[in-house]
Order: structure tokens, then C-alpha cells, then sequence
């Protein structure tokens, strides 16, 4: 069983819409969102979610139709962080474990309270005077504590600092060593995405360009910086993204396998390949 798969899913709002998604996250991996904003990763997430429905296709999360009303019941094994925290302001972290302890089967007290004291979160306080960052731990420390098989997370290490996002990074990873455990995370922290994921599902313009793994994606392209004829003697396909290196010569994000073998080339970095891709597609 896949922990998500979406079948030819078109959802539209007028002058933007996801055409013809098909998207499937195994179980027991993490795939990574990633698409400039605007490009459908929230709008996804929320028709996993059952916020939205689908004008055509069909999602099923865990083995379960999203649109099957016994779906409730399945919201009980899912974890989730949205880009930000929404909770009354004069709320507390205490408070919220009381409320999570009626609303969740699972949910587990001396877990979160182990969360609060890792993140450093009071107890106390009031929503309203959190910072972000400490809003998104909270959330987290929310979504781990009542036992889900799948995380999904929106933009869920942003506002954190690189200390604590490590932190969390690795919190992630935890999970996933349960082979039951799959994660499903959008992210413009495309470090963080390439320490974590297994997957890489880019999004453009509503429209899923691909998916695939992110060790594959990292031996497919590489970096060619050198001279305009050195690039121009390449052929066009090879070429995903080309552009002046400020020195007169050229930078470019290519295909390896079609390079040769002559020309010195790079290891890129996932925010290499996500960016040039963006580029690539909007020349295009």
C-alpha cells in the first residue's frame, strides 16, 4: 500500500488550476514538494486533507478514498503542520495538549510534554505572544504526539533557526525509520529537503513536471562552468539552464550523460537543480 496516490486530479480556480495530477508517495519514504509559490504545493496538500475536493480524480491517503466519508477516521493517523499555527490567541501549550488529548484516539500526554521540554516551549504562555518559530514547534510537537503513519508538512522548518531546524531535520528522519511511517513535505528550504527526502516531486504552474529520487536527480544533472564556445559546442538538449558566470564565461545546469566526458563538470546541490529547472521551464 502507498501512503498517498493521486490519479489524474484537476482542481481549478478560475485563472489557476492543477491539471491531470498523478503523484504516489511510498510507504516508509519522504518526498519533497518544491515549486516556486503559486505553483499548487498548498492547494495539493490541502486536497489531501479533504479541505478541498477534487473537480476530477481521486486521492487516497493510508488506503483510503479522500472523499469516502469513513476518511475521518483516517485523519487520526495523519500528522500535520501548515505554514502556520492557528489556534485562539489566549490559548496556552497546556491547553492544547487537554484539547489534543479529546480529539486525538492516540494521543499521548507524556510525549508532547516531552516535546514542550525539547523545544524549549513554556507551558504558559499565550498563543498570541509566540513567535513563528515557536508556533511551528508547537505544531510539530502536536503532529508527532498522537502516534500518525503520515506527516504532512507545509513549509513546516520555516521561521526555525538552523540549530533547531537540524533538530527537527533529524526528529523527521526518527520517523521515518518506522517502515510504516511516510512523510509527505513542501519546503523553499531546499537544504533541508535534500538531507531529508527520498523523493523529489516538483510542481510548476499546477502541473507535476516529475517526480523522482533524489539520488537519481543528483547523478542525472551536474554543473558545467567554462568558456561560451565550450557551451555552445554542447547540444541543445543537454542543456537544462544556461547563464553568464559574471566572468565573461558561461554557468550551466546540464544533463551529464550528455556531456562529454572532456568537460570538467560539477556536483550540484538540490537547490541547483530546483532553481535551474524553474528557469529552464519558464525559457521554455
Amino acid at each position: 500500500m502507498n501512503a498517498i496516490e493521486f490519479n489524474h486530479v484537476n482542481k481549478s480556480f478560475g485563472s489557476f488550476a492543477i491539471e491531470d495530477l498523478n503523484l504516489t508517495v511510498p510507504t516508509g519514504t519522504i518526498c519533497g514538494l518544491v515549486g516556486e509559490n503559486g505553483a499548487g504545493k498548498s492547494t495539493s496538500i490541502k486536497l489531501l486533507l479533504n479541505a478541498l475536493r477534487p473537480d476530477s480524480g481521486t486521492i487516497q491517503v493510508l488506503g483510503m478514498d479522500t472523499c469516502d466519508p469513513a476518511y475521518v477516521a483516517v485523519k487520526n493517523d495523519i500528522g500535520v503542520v501548515l505554514d502556520d499555527a492557528w489556534l485562539p490567541e489566549t490559548i496556552t501549550a497546556k491547553q492544547v495538549g487537554s484539547i489534543m488529548a479529546d480529539t486525538y484516539i492516540n494521543w499521548d500526554s507524556a510525549l508532547y510534554e516531552s516535546y514542550l521540554t525539547r523545544f524549549s516551549l513554556p507551558r504558559d504562555k499565550k498563543f498570541k505572544d509566540f513567535s513563528r518559530g515557536m508556533r511551528m514547534k508547537l505544531s510539530i510537537a502536536v503532529a508527532l504526539s498522537h502516534d500518525p503513519k503520515l506527516l504532512v508538512l507545509d513549509e513546516a522548518t520555516a521561521g526555525l533557526d538552523p540549530i533547531v531546524r537540524d533538530e527537527v531535520v533529524e526528529l523527521f528522519n526518527e520517523f521515518t525509520r518506522e517502515e510504516t511511517h511516510s512523510i509527505l513535505i513542501s519546503s523553499h528550504i531546499l537544504s533541508d529537503l535534500e538531507k531529508l527526502c527520498d523523493y523529489i516531486a516538483f510542481i510548476h504552474e499546477g502541473r507535476l513536471l516529475f517526480c523522482e529520487e533524489k539520488d537519481r536527480l543528483l547523478e542525472e544533472y551536474a554543473i558545467f562552468v567554462g568558456t561560451t564556445e565550450q557551451a555552445d559546442s554542447l547540444l541543445p538538449e543537454a542543456i537544462v539552464h544556461r547563464e553568464g558566470n559574471g566572468l565573461g564565461g558561461v554557468r550551466a545546469m546540464v544533463r551529464r550523460s550528455q556531456v562529454p566526458a572532456t568537460l570538467t563538470l560539477e556536483k550540484p546541490t538540490m537547490e541547483d537543480i530546483i532553481l535551474n529547472l524553474v528557469k529552464g521551464a519558464k525559457r521554455s
